[in-house]
Parts: structure tokens; sequence; C-alpha cells
């Protein structure tokens, strides 16, 4: 089974919660964005992620507003079910912006990045990456992907919300990036059953088709 959760932000409180603790060997959690534990390198985020990589489940994870993307680049790039990605651990995999993954036969685009809502006052810091944000050729290669794969996926899963989701989510109003006309084009042009992201620390659903997540564990049926 493939169960879907909002972010972590290297909390590992989370992983003893009831609905974690019900996955087994061969399921997969998708993380959506703010992963958390590649922060810092220290000895226990070290024996965090050792943790994790003892769970009987796979972890994959896409990238947020707040992770250490020098970190998170020095991880080897590895094939794994159709798409590349970072290879963390024999079970942890970061899922790369625009890729495609099929899991457990469900055909998965996957965006991850964003904007900090805490970007004042971390910008002129050291804990603070431009690469958050996608860029404009992250943008064209998903573009590429989706017209590769026919504009069909049965989910979608981002960090950030498509715009026009934001009002009444009553989150970033005034925000808008290249990534949010992005989001309005993969509305507008493709096929797919759910779409899931984080970032707005919240458990909602948007009928018929969007799931803001960050508690709550939501299987993918």
């Amino acid at each position: 089974m493939i169960y879907v959760t909002g972010d972590t932000h290297g909390d590992i409180d989370r992983f003893k919660a009831p609905e974690l603790k019900k996955l087994r060997s061969g399921d997969t959690l998708i993380i959506c964005g703010d992963f958390g534990f590649i922060w810092d390198g220290s000895k226990r985020e070290q024996a965090n992620l050792k943790k994790l990589a003892s769970k009987d489940y796979t972890i994959a994870f896409i990238d947020g507003c707040h992770e250490n993307f020098d970190l998170l680049e020095k991880y080897p790039e590895y094939s794994w079910n159709g798409g590349t990605v970072h290879k963390i651990a024999e079970n942890i995999f970061h899922l790369k912006r625009g890729e495609f993954y099929t899991i457990e036969g469900k055909k998965i685009f996957v965006f991850g990045g964003g904007h900090s809502q805490d970007y004042d006052f971390r910008r002129d810091s050291d804990n603070w990456w431009q690469r958050e944000q996608p860029s404009h050729d992250e943008i064209k290669y998903a573009l590429d992907q989706l017209e590769a794969n026919g504009h069909k996926m049965d989910c979608v899963i981002t960090h950030e919300p498509p715009a026009q989701l934001k009002d009444c989510l009553r989150v970033d109003v005034f925000q808008r990036l290249e990534v949010h006309a992005f989001f309005e084009e993969v509305i507008r042009t493709c096929e797919y059953d759910k779409w899931f992201f984080g970032k707005c620390h919240i458990d909602k659903h948007i009928p018929l088709k969007f799931f803001a997540v960050f508690n709550s564990v939501i299987p993918i049926k």
C-alpha cells in the first residue's frame, strides 16, 4: 500500500504515530516535503536516519522549503521505479522535481520546492537556500515529462499548493511564483485522480481531488 503524509521536519516522534505503526514491509510512505532529517549532519540526525533506515517500509520524500540542499545533493543519484532519486538509504529516497514514479502500479508525478513563509527571517542566514524555489529549467523539464507521459497520472505530489486553493486555505494569499502558474497548467491540461500537498500544516480535503496533508496518513487506493 502507498500512504501519503505531510511535513515531518526532522521529528522522529512522528514515526511513532499509530497510523505509521500500521505500515508493513512492502508499503511506501510518501512525505510531501520538509522531510527535515537531512539538515545539519549532526550525530543526533545520523542516529535518527538510522532509525528510519531500520523501518520495514520505504520512505520517499519530495523536498520542501526547509531542506539543506547542500547536504541533500551530496547523496548519489539512483534510478528507482522509473525516475531519478537521491538514495539516502536502502529504504529512503529523495524524489526529484518533475519525475514520474510507478509504485504498486500507480503512476505518480512529483514536484517539490516552494517559498519559505519565513523567508524574510532566513534569507540572510546560512540555513536558507535559493534552490528551495523551483527554477525555470526544472519547470521546463517537468513540462517535458508530462508531455512524454501523455499528461496522465494517478496522483500528483507537491509541496506548494496550487494557487487557486490559497484563498480557501487562507495561506500565502498574495504570493505567486512561477511554479504556481505551472501548477495551474497541470490542473488545466492533465488527468489525475488525486493531488496531495504539504506546506500548509493542515489536514483538509478540498473536493474533489485535492488533499492538504500534515499529520494525517492517507492511503492511495
